[in-house]
This record gives C-alpha cells, sequence and structure tokens, in this order.
C-alpha cells in the first residue's frame, strides 16, 4: 500500500500538540488530501479532566490515556512523530525542533497550557500543579507519603502538619482535589494506620476570589463550598498566599499556616511555544487569535485548545479553557482546512468559530456536583451523574470508558481507592521518630535511629554429658 506522506504533491499539514484539539483536528483532516504530522512530546493523550482521580487514587494512569498512535491509528494520512517542538518561524513557515527543522505548508498549534505561579516559578517545587500524568502520580505520592510519615512523626506539631493539605486555587481542579483528599482521609484510609487517626486530616482550599467556582452562578458556587465544608474541608475565600515553603504557606492579612502538603490550581500558562510566534499575547500567554483562529497576518498557522485566545463568533465571549471547547477547536480547523485544500472554500470565505456551549460541570464528592446546561443550573446526585456519564462519553476509547465506570462502580460499592501505588523513591518526611519504631529520618533530623537500645537474648546454654 503506498504511504502517502511519499507525494510531495499533498500539502504537509503539521499538529503540534496530541491533546483534545490536536486529535480533532487530525480526525477532521482524515479525508483530506494532505499529509498530516501530528507531533507531540510524550506519546499519549490523557484525558486531563479525570487527572485529580489518579492523583486521588481513584484511577489508575492507564484508565485515561491512551497512545497517540493507536487513536489515530485508522487515519490513514496521519503520521505520528515523538519530538519537542523549540519554536515557530512565521516568515520562513518553519517548524524547529531540538534536532533540527522541518517546512509547513499549514500549522495547528495546540500545544496547551501548563501551570501559572503569578511570577513565582520558585513555588513549583513545593506545589506541583496538574497537567500531566507525571503531575498526577507525583501528587498521588506526596498524598500518601504525607499519611506514612505521620504514622511514625513522633513530634506533635509535626505530626499535625504533616496530615494538613492546602490546595491554591478555587475552581474545578482545587474544589474537585480538596474534595477528593477528604474523602480518601475520611472513609478509604481511616482502618490502614494504627498510630494516626486519618479523620482528623485538615484539607485547606485557599482561593484568592471571593467565591468558588467562578465561572459558575453565585448560587452554585455557594453550593459548592457548602459541600466541601460539610464534607470537613476549611475554605479560605479573599486568601491571597505570597509565599509557599516546604513548611507551609504564607497568606496575605492571615499569618502563616503550617502545612507540609501544598497543591496548586490557581491558574494557567499558555505553551511557551506560542511566545516564539511574536505575535500579541494575552498575559497568560496565549496567543489572541482572529475570528478564525488564524495568527494575524498568517492564514496558513492556526491556534486552538488552551493556547487560543479566542472569542465566541455568536456571543463575543471569551471561548473557556474547557476539554469541549478544544474538541470544537479542532474540528472546526481541520475542517475550514479540508474544504479549502480540495477547492471548495477559499480563506477569505471562513465562517468565524462558534463555540457550543453544552454546558458546565463540577465534582466535589461522592454523590456532590454543581452543574450549569443553559438555563438549567442544578446540584446534588443529578448533577453527579450527568458528570460521571459525560466525562465516560468523551474517554477517547471504549477499553478506558469501561475500564472507568468499573472502577467508579467498585469505588462507590466500597469506598476504596485501589490505585494507592506510591511510585519512584518512597522517602518519608519524619523528623523525631516516634519512641520504639526502627524508623530512619531524613537527613538532619534530630534522631536517625531507634532512640531504645536493642538488647540481645542471652545465650542459650546447653547442657552435654560429662
Amino acid at each position: 500500500m503506498p504511504n502517502i506522506h511519499d507525494n510531495p504533491a499533498l500539502p504537509r499539514v503539521f499538529i503540534v500538540g496530541g491533546g483534545f484539539a490536536g486529535i480533532a483536528a487530525a480526525k477532521a483532516l482524515a479525508k483530506a488530501p494532505v499529509r498530516v504530522t501530528l507531533v507531540d512530546r510524550r506519546n499519549h493523550h490523557v484525558f486531563q479532566p479525570l487527572l485529580y482521580q489518579v492523583a486521588t487514587a481513584a484511577l489508575s494512569p492507564a484508565d485515561i490515556s491512551s497512545p497517540i498512535r493507536s487513536v489515530v491509528s485508522k487515519i490513514p494520512n496521519c503520521r505520528v512523530v515523538l519530538a519537542k517542538i523549540r519554536g515557530v518561524d512565521l516568515a520562513q513557515k518553519r517548524l524547529t525542533f531540538e534536532g533540527g527543522a522541518v517546512e509547513y505548508d499549514y500549522l495547528i498549534l495546540a500545544a496547551g497550557a501548563t501551570h501559572s505561579y503569578f511570577g513565582h516559578p520558585e513555588f513549583e517545587k513545593v506545589a506541583p500543579g496538574l497537567k500531566t500524568l507525571e503531575d498526577a502520580t507525583e501528587m498521588r505520592k506526596r498524598i500518601l507519603l504525607a499519611f506514612e510519615s505521620a504514622e511514625y512523626e513522633g513530634s506533635e506539631e509535626r505530626r499535625k502538619a504533616a496530615l494538613t493539605f492546602a490546595i491554591v486555587g478555587g475552581g474545578p481542579t482545587g474544589v474537585e482535589l480538596a474534595g477528593a483528599i477528604q474523602e480518601i482521609a475520611a472513609k478509604t484510609i481511616q482502618k490502614d494506620f494504627r498510630n494516626i487517626d486519618t479523620t482528623t486530616t485538615r484539607v485547606i482550599l485557599v482561593q484568592g476570589g471571593d467565591r468558588l467556582l467562578p465561572q459558575f452562578p453565585p448560587k452554585l458556587s455557594e453550593r459548592s463550598k457548602r459541600d466541601l465544608e460539610d464534607m470537613g474541608v476549611e475554605v479560605m475565600l479573599d486568601a491571597i498566599v505570597t509565599n509557599v515553603t516546604p513548611d507551609g504557606v504564607e497568606i496575605k492579612g492571615r499569618g502563616f499556616l503550617p502545612v507540609r502538603t501544598v497543591f496548586w490550581a490557581a491558574g494557567v500558562q499558555g505553551s511557551p511555544v506560542g511566545a516564539t510566534l511574536g505575535v500579541p499575547l494575552t498575559r497568560s500567554g496565549q496567543v489572541v487569535v482572529n475570528p478564525d483562529l488564524s495568527v494575524p497576518g498568517h492564514p496558513e498557522v492556526f491556534v486552538a485548545g488552551d493556547l487560543a485566545a479566542a472569542k465566541s463568533a455568536d456571543t463575543n465571549e471569551p471561548v473557556p479553557g474547557v476539554a469541549p471547547a478544544a474538541l470544537q477547536m479542532g474540528k472546526y480547523v481541520g475542517k475550514l482546512l479540508a474544504a479549502e485544500v480540495t477547492h471548495k472554500t477559499t480563506p477569505d470565505q471562513r465562517k468565524p468559530f462558534a463555540y457550543w456551549d453544552k454546558g458546565t460541570l463540577a465534582t466535589i464528592g461522592r454523590f456532590r456536583a454543581v452543574g450549569m446546561v443553559g438555563k438549567f443550573k442544578f446540584g446534588g446526585v443529578i448533577a453527579y451523574l450527568l458528570w460521571a456519564g459525560v466525562h465516560i462519553m468523551y474517554l477517547v476509547n471504549f477499553r478506558n470508558r469501561l475500564a472507568v465506570a468499573a472502577s467508579w462502580f467498585w469505588n462507590w460499592m466500597v469506598n476504596a481507592r485501589d490505585a494507592r501505588l506510591i511510585t519512584g523513591e518512597a522517602k518519608l518526611d519524619i523528623k523525631t521518630p516516634r519512641p520504639g519504631e526502627l524508623i530512619l529520618a531524613r537527613e538532619g533530623a534530630e534522631h536517625h535511629t531507634n532512640p531504645e537500645p536493642v538488647h540481645a537474648p542471652p545465650p542459650t546454654v546447653v547442657a552435654t554429658p560429662g
């Protein structure tokens, strides 16, 4: 079977990013007479809305991810390249990699976004965010190691700090993380430990604004706050974090909060590749695009997904950085290019992108969620079941849908989170081991071994015949 990529007469379309927008664009171009190359620095597509469930041990990484090659295997004109993009030369129509460069005819940038620490990159080491599978497994490790360290910490003050979690940011990710960690401590692992009572765990959600989930109506924001507090989460509003250290967080006007595990969910920053275009960006690093999602002055280059600062044509409102929007943007660009390369339309006939808002959902805990679909605003069990159904539907393949549904059903039946695996180096953070415990503390600790001497038993005397 001839390789379509060996035909030099066909236009070359490069798609940067194997997320929702990139995959949708590739699928929309499946029958177009073009050579599509999908480039990503990782070999897998991740369903980011459920990353927090990997971080909180409800799901395994494979449940929410699929190899990109498998996802696009039925697209005959699409090939996959594993590479990291360094930048874009718009004038030369060239895409640069760490090991070279390649020329394109059309380019779709769907590189997504990363964490924003608002000018404090030093916070990242202490307070990781949640954008990749690596982030999720690191977060899971920190959550589980906090309980393991508290189990053998002899200092009451440090034990309390180990059992305190702070989440910075009251958007969907922050709310979901806070509720899930609280459920782990209160319902999942309370019988697993002998020296600590995990139900005394403090989960603190720190929000800089005056309400949670600001994209929802005030009543639903208040409901989410009430639900979290009913679960035991402490919600701090109008709380600006000014510093994060290994020992806690500093909150403007409220002092220092001793906490050893901090997670960041306060903002996003566009992929650095956007800055290489040399075009206007927003403060958060998103590329300001034309109504057709193209880069100003370059109708052959498009930006889709979280990296695009776009407005919907029908409402003139900013397109939100959510999975449905990325899917729609990718599909829109792919169809637009497919029509142009077959001469059905021309660039000056492009219709502007209009986002169809199918609704917004956010889960808080078991059977606790809030939702907004059109004029309908609701919460509780109905919102939770709708949230679960929508998320299963958006997973890329049947295997993922089946695995997630089965895991959720099992977790619901027995309050289990069976993916409680600490991967990588499991290093306890103990300064003063509990008396009588054979525990090695971290470097620089007050004690490194069992403080009580271990005495060998006396030798056994065996009588021999004389």
